[in-house]
């Protein structure tokens, strides 16, 4: 197995990225920021992927930033805290750049779940859990504030008052509680984690695909702006998914199978 900090590849149309720090419990160290940065925008540039399949190696999903190695990097560094603005800057615009990508991304989350690990995990438009995970926000832990789009991907998932809950106290949310409040999409078994999560990915693959990715970048986007925005993206949109040749012949078959019995001349 490859020690890249994050693993990817690309087979059928599918993206595999896996984070692969197992022994960190997948913290991201700066290697690992400037390879989600890269891999980020590779994947919404390249025309050849469809979908994500979004992972971790080992017994945890992400447990957010490494802290050891941020340390170590900004000792000796007259503004240390510039430093670490510079990383999280990187993380963001990973995030933001998949967010905003017309690629659908599923999470398969395995184990525990802490602090901006949350932010990562929240880039994934359909997460599926293993009964194992936990999930968590620890940021007081160590005296800092949340990061990797926390403050605003948990509150978007689970509201306000419980994304509040969920930072300001040493909660700890187990798989079933996390479906519960919407923090996740469906919860299975740990040995059937992977395969579940294959199978949606492998759905868009087999779908429509483009129009579940600007499904994605629609639903997406139209949390940011104006609502006379989102109506003529939705209106170019659907207009330019109509012309496509995938969509004609999906019409063209959806019109046989409802087309009146028996008519014609």
């Amino acid at each position: 197995m490859s020690d890249d900090a994050i693993l990817f590849e690309v087979e059928g149309g599918l993206a595999r990225l896996t984070l692969n720090r197992p022994s960190r419990l997948n913290a991201v160290d700066p290697e690992a920021i400037g390879r989600w940065q890269a891999l980020a925008h590779e994947i919404a540039e390249r025309d050849d992927i469809g979908a994500v399949l979004f992972g971790a190696n080992g017994r945890a999903f992400c447990a957010g930033g490494d802290v050891r190695a941020m340390a170590e990097l900004a000792t000796g560094e007259p503004d240390a805290g510039s430093v670490i603005t510079a990383l999280a800057d990187r993380i963001h615009d990973g995030h933001r750049t998949l967010r905003e990508s017309s690629k659908p991304i599923v999470a398969a989350v395995q184990g525990p779940v802490a602090g901006g690990g949350l932010g990562f995990m929240l880039v994934a438009d359909l997460i599926v859990a293993s009964e194992h995970a936990t999930f968590a926000s620890r940021y007081s832990d160590v005296a800092l504030t949340p990061d990797c789009g926390v403050s605003t991907l948990l509150p978007e998932a689970i509201g306000t008052r419980r994304a509040l809950e969920l930072t300001l106290t040493s909660r700890t949310l187990t798989a079933a509680e996390a479906l519960d409040w919407g923090l996740v999409t469906e919860v299975v078994a740990p040995d059937e984690l992977e395969a579940r999560a294959r199978e949606i990915a492998r759905a868009w693959l087999d779908g429509a695909t483009a129009a579940f990715g600007q499904a994605k970048r629609l639903v997406r986007s139209g949390l940011t702006r104006s609502f006379q925005e989102a109506l003529d993206d939705e209106a170019r949109t659907i207009g330019a998914a109509f012309d496509s040749p995938e969509a004609q012949a999906h019409v063209a078959a959806f019109a046989a199978r409802t087309s009146p019995a028996g008519s014609g001349g």
